[in-house]
């Protein structure tokens, strides 16, 4: 493309080439009328999977708070419009291949930013809010990890339900347009299902769903897909069985509706009967092709996957009925019996935290693939914090 004059602040560079939307360094100022060329070319732009959006929509909704400004878009370079197809992560349903295959690009890019420097400065200046309702440690270490490893910074609830004015009675929704005035982007996990679609309902920012009651994951769906990836090395064609708390686990839930997409998929659930999957789940999957079937041999199962995915048994999810709890506990165990049938390239995963469901034992094996799991939320959380505030 020949060189473009462009009224509007300095562009940052970002991993992918050069981004209109990014930050402007310090030294800029939002009000300067500086004028200057910017050289854009096929090969140094990254093109996006698919444009959706007008040009005058790309950027005003991910400027960075603290330095809003109105670019001049009948100057903007269409090719400079490189902005994510989403603008919230709410469900699993929101993504197709292609964004998934995008994804997945970018997160073994901050992969390698993470392994081989000391981090990044494409987030330099943005701001993080994470409002956790519930508790977390992986889920809400790695978003902060993931921020601060490009360059940004993190307001943090730890327990938003105690700790904060949701104590007094306030509404959600009031939280979410007080807390958007602060930060450029909220990482949201309530107790509520559905909570996460009324934020971004609200909100003018970007809303990440870390976890809505009983609904969805999001963000531990697309690090599963990707560690199955990265195990297995394809995800067409796999076996995968989903043992544990089917009925309670938004993990579970998300990441059937994301292994779905991929063909010739066969899904086997092996829970206690209190905790069966639900049927909006097997509809779905029938509603998409996808063969599923039901089984209470965990032995048979493991021995035909190409994943296992155990889950633990959800105490908070049974309230006063705790002896449903203590008879759904313990019935479907992983451990050295069904590693002697597990086939040697397949991989045991575990969303964490566990209990007793899958053995200490199992750790040293080279199947046991759920800490490894674990440290890619680190990536794929990176690649979302990128995507959602900078673009592709």
């Amino acid at each position: 493309m020949a060189s473009s004059t462009l009224s509007a602040p300095v562009m940052q560079k970002d991993i992918h080439g050069w981004n209109p939307c990014a930050r402007i360094s310090s030294n800029d100022r939002v009000n300067s009328h500086r004028t200057f060329n910017c050289s854009l070319s096929t090969n140094t732009v990254r093109k996006p999977l698919f444009f959706r959006a007008h040009p005058a929509s790309i950027c005003p909704r991910h400027v960075s708070a603290s330095q809003r400004y109105w670019l001049d878009t009948k100057k903007f370079p269409v090719s400079c419009a490189s902005k994510f197809q989403l603008d919230d992560v709410i469900e699993s349903q929101q993504f197709d291949t292609d964004i998934l295959n995008g994804i997945f690009e970018v997160a073994f890019e901050m992969e390698r930013i993470e392994k081989n420097s000391p981090g990044s400065n494409i987030l330099k200046g943005y701001l993080m809010a994470t409002l956790f309702y519930e508790p977390s440690t992986r889920t809400r270490l790695s978003f902060e990890s993931a921020m601060k490893r490009l360059g940004g910074e993190v307001l943090t609830t730890e327990n938003a339900r105690e700790f904060s004015s949701a104590a007094k009675g306030e509404t959600l929704e009031d939280t979410i347009r007080t807390v958007e005035g602060y930060s450029d982007i909220i990482i949201l996990r309530h107790f509520e299902g559905g909570a996460a679609k009324r934020a971004a309902s609200t909100a003018t920012i970007p809303v990440i769903n870390a976890g809505d009651g009983p609904g969805q994951h999001p963000t531990q769906a697309l690090l599963d897909v990707y560690t199955i990836k990265r195990e297995i090395g394809r995800l067409d064609g796999i076996s995968l069985g989903l043992v544990g708390d089917l009925a309670n686990g938004r993990t579970v839930r998300s990441l059937a509706y994301l292994i779905a997409k991929y063909k010739k998929v066969k899904i086997y659930f092996v829970a206690p009967d209190v905790v069966k999957m639900k049927d909006d789940i097997k509809d779905y999957l029938t509603s998409m092709g996808v063969e599923w079937e039901e089984s209470s041999d965990l032995l048979e199962v493991a021995s035909k996957c190409d994943v296992v995915y155990q889950t633990r048994i959800q105490k908070e999810r049974f309230g006063e009925r705790i002896d449903l709890y203590e008879a759904a506990r313990g019935k479907y165990i992983v451990d050295k019996k069904v590693l002697d049938v597990l086939p040697k390239h397949a991989v045991i995963m575990h969303p964490l935290p566990r209990l007793d469901e899958i053995t200490v034992d199992v750790d040293g094996d080279p199947r046991a693939a759920y800490f490894r799991q674990a440290k890619n939320g680190l990536y794929i959380r990176m690649a979302l914090l990128k995507l959602l505030l900078l673009g592709w």
